[in-house]
């Protein structure tokens, strides 16, 4: 719980700065970011995290045994609803999405500062990147403790098998599928990029960086583990510090899997027939809401009762 709540801590600030910094200092280094292919990536292996979760409930259609309750809770309406969502959280107020954890309201306040001060003094640009180095610096000392963080969540999330019996096939679905894009999808997107074996690279980022997203189920908790690994594999710092926070928040493939694997469990526990258009339009809309998901643990949970109402699904039962 420490390591967590040390990494969410840090991760806020992390991000602002970081991005803000490199921006506001671009200029200086003149180098060529290459932000928008990787953001093309993103979406890319996003939406393909989609298409592989229908593929895996098409194969393996789970039905659950499903009782309505009473629980409560605040999900969107719509479509229009999440992208409005968005839009209030980029215009959130920069010290409220910093507090909150709102990583969208905190990456449209980094870029903006960011283009604001290029145009700033040289020792305003130096001072960013001073605070930017204390902020890494803070984070590497938390990261050091990750191997005890990560020992206490594995602990923490082992229970007795009779909790699973009932969802065995719902949890095989959702975890074959998130390994086929973690060994299939993403390896053969770098070997398409870079035309060079993608698997000493892919198996190093599961082990040091797949472990801690697993078992924190938060993107953002993530971000100073990424961002630790890019610093050790000598990559450009003007690129990971910008590519790394954007990734938290739109390459969302293990939110995609949830909404798309859940929903679909839902139509088939009510029996609802589902074509492979509804399927195809499923998994777009599953991109969209994941792209828009929280940070935070089980962020994407929230969105599936958006995605259950393409099935006419009720808002409790999808719960």
């Amino acid at each position: 719980t420490v390591f967590v709540t040390a990494l969410k801590a840090v991760a806020p600030i992390l991000v602002f700065v970081l991005v803000m910094s490199s921006i506001a200092n671009q200029n200086l280094s003149g180098e060529n970011l290459h932000i928008k292919p990787i953001i093309v990536l993103y979406l890319i292996g996003t939406f393909s995290a989609a298409i592989v979760a229908v593929v895996a409930s098409f194969m393996f259609p789970t039905k659950l045994i499903l009782t309505a309750t009473d629980a409560v809770a605040t999900t969107p309406g719509g479509i229009g609803e999440v992208l409005g969502n968005v839009i209030l959280n980029v215009v959130d107020n920069p010290v409220h999405a910093i507090s909150s954890g709102n990583y969208i309201g905190i990456l449209a306040w980094a870029i903006a500062m960011g283009v604001v001060l290029r145009h700033g003094t040289v020792a305003t640009r130096e001072v960013l990147n001073d605070a930017a180095k204390g902020v890494e610096f803070v984070v590497r000392l938390v990261i050091r403790f990750a191997p005890v963080g990560i020992f206490g969540l594995v602990a923490n999330a082992t229970t007795g098998a009779e909790v699973f019996i009932g969802y065995i096939q719902l949890l095989v679905v959702l975890l074959g599928s998130m390994f086929f894009v973690a060994l299939v999808i993403n390896p053969f997107l770098v070997w398409f990029c870079t035309h060079k074996n993608p698997f000493p690279v892919t198996l190093m980022t599961l082990r040091e960086s797949g472990v801690a997203a697993f078992f924190t189920r938060s993107s953002a908790a993530n971000i100073p583990v990424n961002l630790e690994i890019c610093r050790r594999l000598g990559l450009p710092e003007s690129t990971y510090s910008i590519s790394i926070p954007v990734g938290a928040t739109i390459n969302m493939a293990g939110a995609a899997i949830t909404i798309t694997v859940l929903t679909l469990s839902a139509a088939y526990s009510l029996n609802i027939p589902v074509d492979l258009g509804t399927a195809v339009f499923l998994s777009f809309v599953a991109s969209i809401c994941a792209c828009g998901a929280s940070g935070v643990p089980g962020g994407s949970l929230m969105l599936i009762p958006l995605a259950c109402g393409l099935f006419g699904i009720d808002q409790n039962t999808a719960m």
